[in-house]
């Protein structure tokens, strides 16, 4: 596909501020120009609603209890602190000062930062990785070079730090590429489209990256040739761990056993875990894959009897599923991925354990009793909040062992009640006790090995996962992506992107978790654990903030914190936290009826400021901000910067990020020929 081709672009004049219908085309197959996957007449958010909760008794049910929290030192090595503190970093009460910038009109290039920091990039997309690899060249690209080059369209990223803070290990998502701003133009021969085709199946997956500085606090720069360094492709073979492995479900012709996957597809978000290992979220595959297309499953997935984008078909039988040896073959993408960033030559992991569904990511806290629980969200309109509990207990120090934890476990899906949910009427407006809140339950879909969801198996639930959620009456949601626990409360965020699908003819209303109508903008949802903690069953929840920008008349909510006073946000994605608690958020499409480009925000979750949103960075045009990382004990802040200049050509640049900054800013060769995804530091210099 290319960004010319207006007849493969359905989103064109559907999309709003500054998303690029070239992006609805090559990240999600044009989701939201087809119908909603998610048709089940389970009970709906005010059908359920069995009892009036006030507010007061719905915040009075008690804080979640203490939390046993881990944070990784390099090298592999679980070390406990004292009191909960981010996963993988260290427990020092930084603070991170800034002026907040201001929003960014869409139509301008530029990378912006507060006053007083400075930005570099990383890497960049094509940087190479190895001593042997060969420099970057536009002209002369192959599948192998890009194969051990850092890859396309970076999504969420990690920095795991050495004990002394001079060396480090990044770890980086790659999702999907862009063919028509990629490169030139392609001749037109068969033989040259196969060879670009292959390029691009080399440029997805994972990179893992090793980094060096003079001392804390300064830019880091990626070590060329580093032991660590990795790049994890579709030819890669992975594990499949848990209860489908071996299943009837995942065999194919390729692989008679069930238990080997080659490659991993649509990789979005992701989570460090306390041992130290890195788990990314198979969001979008089925994008990849042409199947029969009607089959209950396929229809719940997405996964249609055409032409994919990428056409990748054409390079490899089993992205056509038509044919039964390859039937199978979807099946084995849609899973959380576990990768050892200290250990390049170890065999990656898919946890089927822990559900298929379009993952955006997956975040895990250690519960009060040790039990490991990773919190997750199916990024797609109108689809569901999961959370997975460990069979087994993490192990101080035991690394072997808590990397096994992943592998059998309980899994649930949430269900959302309200305390005004009759009061909802789909405007926004804030009901009269003050707020959004309510009470919830986790529903189990499989627990104690036994699956709870009546005529399907373990194996079924675990791979058709959507359908077995639909039976059990979970909350639709508004595409919930990045869920994320903070160490230092203990509450759970999730980042609910948008839908503008909610209350429209023949979907469900807006509800108290959901209350806006066509709902462009998205809002974050705050849920604190109670019964059992958080590998219990009970929770209450509250709305944070529902995003927007009020003056543009947006029905906006911070939390009772002046509207006029905030950044206009718009689009949650991706969350982090820094070491006071503060959330920080990455947007996916900036405030929809004006166009900003996107960018990273702070956001003050307790106190007076709660629910004070400031804008720290804005990223290029058409960029999508990803996978933040918080050091504000350094005052360092790390982005990835994914599809800047999208909605352009190779010929007809619409970005030259990150290559305007001075050559000597720049972490490897190359000329400036195109956009370049790219990590960047954010730093005080």
């Amino acid at each position: 596909m290319t960004p010319d081709n207006r007849t493969l672009l359905p989103m064109l004049g559907h999309t709003r501020g500054k998303r690029s219908p070239v992006t609805c085309a090559l990240k999600c197959d044009n989701a939201c120009s087809k119908a909603v996957c998610n048709t089940s007449a389970n009970e709906y958010f005010r059908d359920i609603v069995s009892a009036q909760m006030t507010r007061r008794s719905a915040l009075g049910l008690g804080a979640a209890g203490a939390l046993s929290a881990a944070v990784v030192a390099f090298g592999g090595v679980d070390t406990a602190m004292a009191g909960p503190v981010p996963t993988g970093h260290p427990a020092r009460h930084g603070r991170l000062e800034f002026d907040p910038i201001k929003p960014v009109d869409a139509a301008i290039d530029v990378f912006d930062v507060p006053e007083g920091f400075e930005w570099t990039p990383i890497i960049r997309w094509g940087d190479p990785l190895f001593r042997h690899t060969p420099d970057f060249d536009f002209d002369d690209q192959s599948p192998r070079a890009q194969a051990q080059q850092f890859g396309y369209n970076n999504d969420y990223t990690d920095i795991l730090r050495s004990k002394n803070g001079k060396k480090a290990v990044l770890v980086c998502n790659h999702e999907y590429v862009n063919p028509g701003i990629m490169f030139p133009a392609a001749p037109g021969t068969t033989a040259e489209e196969r060879r670009r085709r292959n390029i691009f199946r080399q440029a997805v997956g994972l990179s893992v990256v090793e980094l060096e500085r003079q001392k804390k606090g300064t830019p880091w720069e990626y070590i060329r040739g580093g032991r660590r360094n990795r790049r994890i492709t579709l030819d890669t073979e992975f594990e499949l761990t848990g209860p489908v492995a071996g299943s009837e479900l995942v065999k194919t012709r390729r692989d008679q056993r069930g238990r080997f996957v080659e490659g991993t597809l649509g990789n979005c978000s992701g989570g460090t875990t306390p041992w130290g290992t890195v788990l990314s979220g198979e969001e979008n595959f089925n994008g990849f894959f042409r199947t029969q297309g009607t089959s209950p499953e396929d229809r719940r997935y997405g996964l249609e009897n055409k032409a994919t984008s990428m056409g990748w078909e054409q390079e490899d039988a089993r992205f056509d599923a038509r044919a039964e040896r390859f039937a199978n073959e979807p099946n084995r993408f849609g899973y959380i991925v576990e990768i050892d960033p200290e250990n390049p030559d170890s065999t990656p992991r898919k946890h089927t354990s822990m559900g298929r569904f379009k993952h955006e990511g997956a975040n895990v806290i250690v519960a009060d009793n040790g039990h490991v629980v990773a919190y997750m969200g199916d990024d797609e309109r109108f689809d569901y909040l999961y959370k997975f509990v460990s069979k087994r207990k993490y192990r101080k120090n035991n690394r072997r062992h808590n990397m096994t934890l992943l592998t059998e476990g309980d899994l649930y899906v949430a269900r959302f009640t309200g305390t005004s949910d009759d009061e909802i009427d789909g405007s926004g407006d804030v009901p009269s006790d003050g707020g959004f809140d309510g009470t919830g339950r986790w529903l189990p879909l499989v627990k104690d090995g036994t699956s709870h969801v009546p005529g399907m198996s373990v194996e079924q639930v675990l791979v058709h996962t959507r359908l077995a959620a639909d039976q059990v009456g979970p909350t639709k949601m508004d595409r919930c992506e990045d869920v994320e626990p903070s160490l230092k409360s203990g509450k759970i965020y999730v980042a609910c992107t948008n839908n503008s699908q909610r209350g429209t003819s023949g979907q469900a209303a807006a509800d108290e978790v959901n209350p806006r109508s066509e709902n462009r903008d998205g809002h974050i949802v705050e849920i604190t654990e109670h019964r059992g903690g958080h590998s219990g069953d009970r929770f209450t929840w509250d709305l944070l903030m529902l995003c927007g920008d009020p003056a543009q008349g947006d029905a906006t909510y911070f939390s009772g914190f002046p509207a006029e006073k905030v950044s206009p946000i718009s689009c949650p994605d991706n969350v982090a936290f820094d070491t006071r608690g503060n959330l920080w958020i990455s947007t996916d499409g900036a405030p929809s009826g004006i166009g900003y480009n996107d960018g990273l925000f702070k956001v003050t979750v307790e106190g007076s400021d709660r629910g004070k949103v400031e804008q720290f960075l804005s990223v290029p045009r058409d960029g999508e901000t990803c996978g933040p990382v918080i050091h504000d004990e350094e005052s360092m802040v790390f982005v990835a910067v994914q599809h800047p200049g999208e909605d352009g050509s190779f010929t007809d640049l619409r970005s030259r990020f990150p290559d305007y900054v001075p050559a000597e800013a720049r972490p490897g060769p190359g000329e400036v020929r195109a956009p370049r995804p790219s990590v960047v530091q954010v730093y005080r210099p």
